[in-house]
């Protein structure tokens, strides 16, 4: 009975699932584990703070609803689409997980994160890709616009917006427009894109097509698309073409916007193009005739004619006599005066002028034109109102390193040559003498009427003063002079009335051996005196070598009488004593010494009598000499041997005696 129980009593269910027996579900526990793993895995698949691919599923002004799978959906404000004006439901977008759940339960999520978060990949790849992308207008900058491109800032240079100038800016805020990334800055994270290239790419066919169909000299119409400085740009329907301001008008232009306005329709002919550049070179006055054609056929060379000055340069002035026709006055013709000089000292733009027709040639539609040819040539008067030793007043106008170019009057110009500007004064550049712009008297020397030249002095206003200093400073003559200037081969000394002498360093020394100074005031000789030249030859040292001389010429006589007295003590001397015994001998040796005396007195008075013949004979020799300098020197060289001679004998005698 007890095994009977025991094997009929039924044990519980260790796995059994009461809640599925309950809801009557015949799943297994094996089964349920894997569902319930699946399930859990779900939920681990959305995290926080990821880029996930969402989807639009609801809209309406404010916000937007967006599934990003799993059963769950959250909200994003539509300002964070504004670069999307076309976005729709069911649009793929990308978003950030904030949050799973926020106080409310509810998902948080955010596509301006998500769009930064991935921006800078993105943006690198439309570069690199030079993929086309959408960006919104923010706002204005300096230069240009702010763009938002993936959630950066990028920047918009105002040349990079349109083709064509931008005089509004403020149009293009809040605008969404496609652009292209031209440069990416990686260092400092800056983007800069231009909506110009994409025009660009689509008006480059149409500029082929437009060149290719171009030829000179046909006239097109466009609109004025932009006035600068140099010319006025016309769009003739998607490419552009130049006038330049020179071909605006057959007139001189000044300003383009006198001949054209903004946004005007003109009427424009072709003057060239190149394929290539994609250039096109335009021209407006080339539809009107030339100015040229229509000029009074009977103008000619030599007529007047009036003008007003339109430009001014340094070589001349451009003339309008007539609207297009303009002449050149060079300034040369504006006066007779050969100085040169600009023409600005002469006109100025917008003087009304008067001139004559030089030169006229209308197949290359120039003329020449002169206002010195109004007055008369000074020079074919010269001769009468200017003749050669008259006087006048002149203007100083430059100097050159020969002398001084001075105006007597308009045209008339002269030249004093230095060595006539003073009869005394060694100048060695004329700004010594006088100045610019002072005024000065001339003399006129000479005319050479064919090359236009005077020839001027100043110091024949006034006699020659050398004709008297002749009289004055001849040759052996003292004078007190002051040593003025020190130079290398000597000193320039100023001699009475204001003359200048010259002295070699060896003329300089004094008495005491000394060399003279400068400043130093002394007595000179003149030893050369050259009236061509304008030279004079002083000398310090003469002064006292030749008075030196004369003085040694004076004792010679003395120191010969001199010799003689001293002779007789020297006999008396020779006495032996009073012996008796040498008696006889003493007056026999004194004899002798009177006899041999005697012979020698006789010999020194036939050298005395010589050197005296020699020095008469000396004097002469001096005025057929041709330098008074070099004689002086040669004599003294001859006196001094004389004078060696005149002690040797004596020295002899006393030897003898």
């Amino acid at each position: 009975m007890e095994e009977f129980k025991e094997k009929n009593v039924a044990s519980p269910v260790n796995d059994f699932d009461w809640d599925a027996f309950e809801n009557g579900s015949v799943t297994s526990a094996e089964e349920k584990a894997e569902l319930t793993k699946m399930y859990d895995n779900t939920l681990n698949t959305v995290k926080d703070k990821e880029v996930v691919e969402g989807t639009i599923i609801s809209m309406n002004k404010r916000e937007a609803v967006v599934n990003i799978g799993f059963k769950s959906d959250g909200i994003v404000s539509m300002s964070e689409f504004r670069y999307n004006p076309d976005l729709k439901v069911g649009d793929k977008v990308e978003v950030y997980i904030e949050s799973q759940e926020d106080k409310k339960g509810q998902l948080i999520l955010s596509h301006k994160q998500a769009r930064a978060t991935r921006s800078w990949d993105r943006v690198n790849e439309a570069l690199d890709n030079d993929e086309i992308i959408k960006g919104y207008v923010k706002c204005r900058t300096k230069g240009g616009m702010i763009v938002d491109v993936f959630g950066i800032e990028a920047f918009l240079p105002g040349s990079q917006i349109d083709v064509k100038p931008i005089r509004d800016y403020d149009v293009f805020v809040g605008k969404t427009m496609e652009f292209k990334v031209v440069k990416i800055n990686h260092e400092f994270r800056n983007v800069v894109v231009s909506h110009k290239a994409l025009i660009e790419a689509e008006l480059e066919q149409q500029k082929k097509e437009i060149i290719s169909k171009l030829e000179k000299g046909q006239i097109l119409e466009g609109i004025v698309k932009n006035i600068c400085s140099y010319g006025v740009f016309i769009d003739l329907g998607g490419v552009d073409g130049l006038i330049h301001i020179t071909d605006l008008s057959w007139e001189r232009v000044v300003n383009p916007e006198e001949i054209v306005r903004l946004d005007e329709k003109i009427n424009v002919v072709i003057l060239d193009f190149d394929d290539e550049k994609k250039r096109i070179a335009l021209g407006l006055k080339q539809l009107t005739p030339h100015p040229w054609d229509s000029l009074d056929a009977n103008l000619k060379v030599g007529d007047k004619v009036k003008g007003k000055v339109v430009v001014m340069t340094d070589y001349g002035a451009f003339i309008e006599i007539a609207p297009g026709v303009e002449g050149l006055i060079h300034v040369s013709e504006m006066s007779w005066n050969q100085h040169l000089r600009s023409a600005q000292d002469f006109l100025k733009v917008g003087d009304d002028v008067e001139a004559v027709i030089l030169t006229l040639d209308r197949d290359e539609r120039k003329m020449s034109l002169g206002i010195k040819q109004l007055k008369e040539d000074p020079w074919l008067t010269i001769d009468e109102k200017y003749a050669v030793g008259s006087k006048h007043m002149a203007k100083v106008r430059n100097f050159t390193n020969f002398g001084v170019f001075v105006e007597i009057e308009e045209g008339i110009d002269g030249l004093i040559h230095i060595s006539d500007l003073s009869w005394t004064s060694k100048i060695k550049h004329p700004s010594e003498f006088t100045h610019v712009g002072a005024e000065i008297e001339v003399v006129v020397l000479e005319i050479d009427k064919e090359n236009r030249r005077l020839s001027l002095g100043h110091k024949q206003l006034e006699e020659n003063p050398w004709d008297v200093f002749e009289t004055i400073f001849t040759v052996g003559s003292l004078h007190e002079g002051t040593i003025v200037e020190m130079v290398d081969k000597g000193a320039v000394i100023e001699l009475p009335y204001g003359v200048k002498g010259f002295s070699t360093p060896k003329h300089l020394v004094k008495e005491d051996g000394t060399q003279a100074k400068q400043d130093e005031k002394l007595q000179f000789k003149v030893i050369e005196f050259n009236k061509d030249a304008k030279r004079i030859i002083v000398s310090h040292s003469r002064v006292f070598e030749d008075a030196q001389k004369a003085a040694t010429a004076e004792e010679a006589p003395k120191k010969t009488r001199k010799a003689k007295k001293d002779a007789e003590p020297a006999i008396e001397k020779t006495t032996l004593g009073d012996l008796d015994v040498l008696s006889e001998l003493k007056d026999k040796m004194v004899a002798d010494a009177k006899k041999e005396l005697v012979a020698k007195e006789e010999k020194k008075a036939k050298t005395a009598k010589k050197a005296t013949e020699d020095a008469s004979e000396e004097k002469p020799a001096k005025k057929t000499t041709k330098k008074v300098a070099k004689k002086e020197v040669e004599d003294a060289a001859e006196e001094k041997p004389a004078k060696k001679t005149t002690k040797k004998a004596a020295k002899k005698d006393e030897a003898a005696e």
